[in-house]
Parts: C-alpha cells; structure tokens; sequence
C-alpha cells in the first residue's frame, strides 16, 4: 500500500527473482521483484465498521525499465490507473515518482519512498508519508479524511523474516513482516474530543513472489467517524 495504496495502500502497490540489468544484484530484490512483464493479481476486502463490506481484485504489473530523471527506473501500473516508478540499490526498494490518469506528467517524491530498506533484518526501520485510506467523516463532503491529511509520517520496520503465509495464491516460506504505524489526531466527537487515531500496516513480502499480503487497520469507534480495516491477498502472479 504505501508503493500504491500510497505504499501502499495506500500504500497504499506489488516474480522473477532478481532485477534485469543489476548487478551486482540489490539486496531486497529476491522480496520484490522488477522484472519487466511480471504481473500480480490480488484480492482486496474492505470491512467498515458499519459493517459493510467491499470486495474487488487488484492487478499489478511491471513494464519495461525507462529512464526517468537520467536515471533507470522501473515502472509498475495498476489496473485502477496509477503507475509507480522504482529503483533499487543495496539501500534497498525505493519509490521516486508517481502519476494517476489525471496527471499529465509524473510527481516525483520530495525522498525517496522505500518498500524495502537494508539491511532485511530484524529492527531495520525507515520512515515514509502516508494518508488515511479509511477513515471517513459520517456527515460531511468530502467524506474522506484524506483530503484533509494528504501525507502523514509512518515509521515502519522489519519485525520477522522467517514468517509462514498462506493465501490464495499459495503457502510461502521466510517472509519478512513489515509493520508500519502512525497516527492522526482528529476531534472525533463532542465528548471525546480529540484523538490520536491509530494508522497500522502490515505487510509481508516472501521470496519470488514478492508481497503476498497487506493489511490495513484505521480505528475510529467514534459515532462522527467510520473506520475500517482493508486487506490484499495475493491470488496468483505471473513472472
């Protein structure tokens, strides 16, 4: 999610094991794969907690490497229009641009937005901006609190990387489990008053294919607001 949900979702954004023309090969590569023609198809369910609950597929794929800025990147679209420009070194997979079919041109990150940041091992962490993917306002137009808060600090990192996942797409071995937590305050409601409201994601990334499964947890509990809980599950992918 954060590479496309904004990871992304959010990012929120996601095999062939290595990247055509590195070398010597990335670290994080093996965890995320560029490799041009590759695609991924995953399902995503959302659940709001007014108990309503969406359900549709995602498809990702990887084009050909350009160059952007002087420099090669590799470009991944999604099938709901947004395309994400990547590169990666031995400081791991990073994000430098972004565009959605409203864009004429792309917009490159201010940083660099990892996916992956080295050393792949327990404790490594990074921070990257993110916006609420969920949390709407019950009255209201927009409904969507990400209007409001278009990037938000997040602070993620690496918390196993021998995890065993199981989806649709199949049981996967040594993944790395990567959370990512923030927070938004917001006035909730006249007695509450203001909160922090938590912004979670957990991700985890397993070898050759890449992301298998994200999930996405924004709280309200606030009679003002409606929050939720979104999650992908990778169904098959193509190398």
């Amino acid at each position: 999610m954060r590479a496309w949900l904004g990871v992304s979702l959010a990012s929120l954004c996601f095999a062939v094991v290595g990247i055509e023309g590195c070398s010597p090969r990335a670290a994080g590569d093996e965890l995320f794969p560029l490799a041009a023609g590759a695609q991924w198809r995953y399902a995503q369910v959302t659940e709001m907690e007014d108990q309503r609950i969406e359900r549709r597929e995602l498809t990702l794929r990887t084009l050909a490497p350009e160059s952007y800025e002087d420099a090669r990147a590799w470009r991944r679209r999604s099938d709901d229009g947004v395309d994400y420009w990547l590169r990666s070194d031995a400081s791991g997979i990073y994000r430098v641009a972004s565009k959605n079919d409203l864009q004429a041109e792309p917009v490159r990150d201010a940083q660099p937005r990892y996916v992956l940041k080295t050393p792949i091992a327990v404790g490594t962490e990074w921070q990257a901006t993110t916006s609420p993917y969920l949390l709407r306002r019950r009255q209201g137009f927009p409904p969507e609190v990400r209007h409001e808060h278009p990037e938000l600090p997040m602070r993620y990192s690496i918390e196993s990387t021998a995890d065993v996942v199981e989806v649709p797409a199949g049981r996967f071995e040594r993944c790395v489990r990567v959370r990512g937590q923030g927070t938004l305050r917001l006035f909730v409601d006249p007695v509450a008053g203001w909160r922090d409201l938590p912004l979670v994601t957990t991700e985890w990334y397993c070898p050759g294919a890449g992301l298998v499964k994200l999930r996405r947890e924004e709280t309200a509990g606030s009679p003002m607001l409606l929050g939720g809980t979104l999650t992908l599950e990778l169904q098959a992918w193509r190398p």
